[in-house]
């Protein structure tokens, strides 16, 4: 395993209901590094690790200014430590790699060479690299090819061709070393102007008086009116809604082994859907009898590239009718049957686990 193989458990994908980002967990102080454009808005957010363990986290410090927030997991990773560098040992033209989830797909190493290790963009030094950055890698790490994390990537600048940006890694660790003013772990913003942690609204910083826009830095992003719907489902099948958001009013979560994904399609219909299982390599008569018998209504079997999925779908207006309780008793009970209907059809049907299975 190389020196850069052995920091890609570190690097872990953020969730909201806005999209996603990338993060670096810091393993001596617990804590996840990203970006403060990826959870904006946010006071708690989901993580997934390389593993795939999802889990929720909570910002504890956001510096608008510098683009960096600081995440406490809600429960303790297995991930090593890294190590950082500080900028003024880097130097042009030396290897680097940048690690993260560019558009929300898997993992994902891009390679360059650092272009500038001091470029001054909008009154802040930035490293430049050739290596491809992309939205979705902002908040992971840029690293050497002695797997040292020598900054944080950002993706505020897109229209720069063949430009990648990162902050130097001096500031993550001051941010850091900050947290020894928040021993309590929460909501902070730091001051655009001297860099004091608020804990709470003000019109002015009690440190150095200068005029604060505290709705621009305190402010959440409402869930809309089909997330607040959506949500009261999950608190029936005790799970998190937070680590199920992966994008704008679409979830996925697994219940039990089936993966099932809940979302608004073409703004006028939402679906549940589990990909349950794939199909046999044989006998099939029998299994595709037993789909087109359509035995568990309201839920409609469908095929496509080899997959057998479970589905539900309503109009979004029927969300809004009196009797929309049963549309939401329908969403949980969708992912209570996936989970037995994957291991019914590979025990009945020798059907194929689906590759994103939870297998038991």
């Amino acid at each position: 395993m190389s020196e850069i193989e052995k920091i890609f458990s570190a690097v872990v994908k953020i969730n909201t209901s806005e999209g996603s980002g990338s993060g670096l967990y810091y393993k001596p102080q617990d804590v996840i590094v990203t970006n403060h454009h990826v959870v904006s808005g946010f006071r708690k957010v989901g993580v997934e690790t390389q593993t795939h363990q999802t889990i929720a986290a909570n910002v504890i410090l956001v510096n608008p200014l510098l683009d960096i927030a600081i995440l406490k997991p809600q429960k303790i990773l297995d991930i090593p430590e890294v190590s950082f560098l500080r900028s003024k040992f880097i130097k042009n033209m030396d290897r680097v790699s940048v690690l993260g989830f560019p558009y929300g797909m898997p993992f994902t190493v891009t390679e360059g060479i650092i272009s500038a290790t001091k470029q001054i963009l909008s009154g802040q030094a930035y490293i430049q690299t050739d290596a491809a950055v992309n939205p979705g890698n902002s908040g992971g790490p840029v690293v050497n090819m002695k797997g040292e994390v020598i900054g944080i990537t950002t993706s505020k600048f897109q229209n720069a061709d063949n430009m990648g940006f990162a902050l130097p890694i001096d500031h993550v660790i001051e941010e850091l070393e900050a947290l020894k003013q928040n021993p309590n772990f929460v909501f902070a913003v730091k001051c655009p102007s001297c860099n004091h942690p608020l804990f709470e609204e003000s019109e002015h910083c009690p440190n150095c008086g200068t005029s604060l826009n505290v709705h621009s830095l305190f402010a959440e992003t409402p869930k809309t009116a089909i997330a607040n719907f959506v949500e009261k489902v999950f608190d029936e099948l005790q799970l998190d809604p937070v680590i199920a958001r992966k994008g704008f009013d679409f979830w996925e979560f697994h219940q039990g082994s089936a993966l099932v994904r809940y979302f608004v399609y073409r703004n006028n219909y939402l679906f549940a859907v589990s990909p349950v299982a794939k199909l046999p390599k044989q006998n099939l008569e029998s299994l595709y009898k037993y789909l087109m018998s359509n035995p568990l209504k309201p839920f409609y079997f469908g095929l496509a590239e080899n997959v057998i999925y479970l589905s539900y779908r309503v109009h979004l207006a029927d969300i809004t009718r009196p009797d929309s309780r049963e549309i939401q008793e329908n969403l949980k009970r969708l992912a209570l049957k996936a989970d037995e209907l994957d291991n019914f059809l590979v025990e009945k049907f020798a059907c194929e686990w689906y590759n994103e299975d939870k297998q038991e």
